[in-house]
């Protein structure tokens, strides 16, 4: 389903800010969409509100007809409580209680800014909340490991102790990556592993970050729209990811107004 860019791409400073600016737009078109996040809004309505900012910036999002089962239908991923990723946005109205998870990307001037946010959809169980919470504070603990001489495992390892010591679970399917010119790039950046193990992270690596966590399995299975993931259990999901930068003075977060 993924296609995968291999090779390690290291970005000079000049394609760093184009980044940032990629990483900028990318999170004022997420915003949009989260604002309308309610119960009786459509996921539909989500995608709308994100392409509407794309348009103004005349950007566009590399979700879009990403090949796969099919081309992927919409900008952005829709998932909904035991949804994972790559859900897709349609006339379903979320309902009080829902979780909605919603990932997204935009292409500026020829690279890519990745992130995804959890959003509960009015009041929400403590269980929920607790997932929600868990997954945000696991995407702040990788982005902390995100130094020059650390691995992929440090980063990895780090997650998985935190995630599975507050009783949840990590997908062994689905992981962090690369991203510069392309979505997927190398490397892969698993949401589990052992300390020194993996790739050693480089000044100028750029990095998608995305915690995915589950509260019932790490198994997970593919929807009959052969794109949206779940969980095996049909338990709840979330999903938070940022694109981040190894510097010499430490991770900085490319995704951010």
């Amino acid at each position: 389903m993924i296609s995968w860019e291999r090779s390690i791409n290291i970005k000079s400073p000049v394609e760093i800010e184009i980044m940032r600016e990629a990483g900028r737009i990318n999170a004022e078109a997420l915003s949009a969409a989260v604002s309308l996040v309610e119960p009786g809004v459509t996921t539909q309505a989500l995608n709308s509100a994100f392409e509407k900012v794309q348009k103004k910036y005349k950007v566009y999002s590399p979700f879009k007809d990403y090949p796969g089962p099919y081309p992927y239908p919409a900008s952005i991923c829709t998932s909904v409580n035991e949804e994972l990723v790559h859900g897709i946005p349609s006339n379903r109205k979320l309902v009080e209680g829902d979780i909605v998870s919603i990932d997204c990307g935009t292409v500026y001037q020829g690279f890519v800014g990745d992130m995804s946010v959890t959003v509960p959809v009015g009041n929400v169980s403590q269980l929920t909340g607790r997932l929600i919470a868990v997954t945000r504070k696991a995407l702040d603990i990788a982005i902390s490991k995100m130094e020059i001489g650390h691995t992929t495992g440090d980063v990895g390892h780090a997650v998985q102790t935190y995630v599975e010591g507050e009783g949840f679970y990590i997908t062994r399917t689905y992981t962090g990556h690369g991203v510069g010119r392309k979505m997927h790039e190398g490397p892969q950046v698993p949401n589990y592993g052992k300390p020194g193990r993996g790739m050693q992270l480089r000044e100028g690596m750029t990095i998608a970050l995305e915690p995915m966590v589950l509260v019932g399995t790490s198994s997970t299975t593919v929807k009959a729209d052969e794109w949206t993931v779940a969980s095996a259990d049909g338990s709840l999901t979330a999903h938070f990811e940022h694109t981040v930068v190894v510097t010499a003075n430490g991770p900085e977060i490319l995704t951010l107004i």
